[in-house]
């Protein structure tokens, strides 16, 4: 089958030595519309905590530039993960997120998180919609990846495993998952976004559908009622012929980052420095936000 070969990770590749390479690889082709699918819902769950989703609603940053903020966020990480951290486009990406940081007085375990879901949320959606799971070379990879990325953001308290990662981003979720007005606002803002990107007679579908990929307690945290059964089949089965679909056609992939791609924010091109909130719309006095640290870690 033809599949088979894109299936099977290069034997040679170790997760410690080789994850730049892996992750590459994982980004901009094996799995590049699954990870941005799996991200973006990873950035859906930032906005289930109150104390987040208050000062996002507060500041109207996402509410009056939604496009630009999901452009930058994507085209900062996509050159970290095209060319790896520590290449002259990693760390100029990295250096324009941590100025954006240093204006605002950001908890670290709210950094923790945004790295914990950037890392888990990935190995979650392809085990329920991928066109195959993350092998555990790959997984690690990840890991490796991205607690390299935290340290190069002088995140402290990195967890020392992929297990202990997802432990704190359940240990986290548990505790801070709440409803709030502010989460429903800020959640309905992304779908809104998420809605201009298609046809009139599409769009009404957008809400429903991430109704359906999200989990309970997300739904309860924006105040999103239970999906309709029927919509949740429907939903799925697509998602299994895509599935299968992509397997037949993975060895025919070409690579493919967001940071390639024209942008509606840029459709003349960019240069990284000019990525991330302007000067006369940041916020004053800081605050506690992890908004534009998540912005910054939650796309591909």
């Amino acid at each position: 089958m033809r599949w088979h070969q894109k299936a099977r990770p290069n034997s040679d590749w170790e997760p410690q030595r080789d994850h730049v390479k892996i992750c590459h690889d994982l980004a901009g082709s094996t799995f590049a519309w699954e990870m941005n699918r799996a991200l973006e819902l990873a950035l859906l769950r930032t906005f289930c905590v109150p104390r987040i989703s208050a000062i996002l609603h507060l500041s109207g940053e996402f509410l009056h530039h939604p496009q630009k903020r999901y452009d930058d966020t994507g085209l900062l990480i996509s050159n970290i993960l095209k060319w790896g951290y520590d290449s002259p486009q990693g760390q100029a990406a990295i250096a324009q997120m941590n100025r954006i940081h240093s204006q605002y007085e950001i908890a670290n375990e709210d950094f923790l998180y945004v790295l914990s879901a950037s890392l888990c949320e990935p190995v979650r959606w392809n085990e329920r919609y991928g066109w195959r799971p993350f092998t555990e070379t790959e997984k690690q990879a990840l890991f490796y990846f991205w607690r390299a990325v935290g340290d190069r953001m002088n995140i402290d308290n990195l967890p020392p495993t992929y297990s202990a990662f997802a432990q704190f981003k359940a240990t986290y979720e548990a505790a801070l998952f709440r409803y709030s007005p502010d989460n429903a606002a800020i959640g309905k803002a992304v779908i809104t976004l998420m809605q201009s990107w298609f046809p009139a007679t599409v769009s009404p579908w957008v809400p429903k559908i991430a109704n359906v990929l999200i989990d309970d307690p997300m739904r309860m945290a924006l105040g999103w009622a239970a999906p309709n059964p029927l919509l949740v089949t429907g939903v799925e089965q697509g998602l299994r012929l895509r599935r299968w679909g992509v397997r037949w056609l993975a060895g025919q992939r070409q690579p493919e980052f967001f940071a390639d791609r024209p942008t509606l924010s840029y459709p003349q091109g960019y240069a990284i420095e000019q990525l991330g909130p302007v000067a006369s719309t940041v916020e004053s006095p800081p605050s506690r936000c992890p908004f534009l640290r998540m912005r910054q870690l939650l796309k591909v």
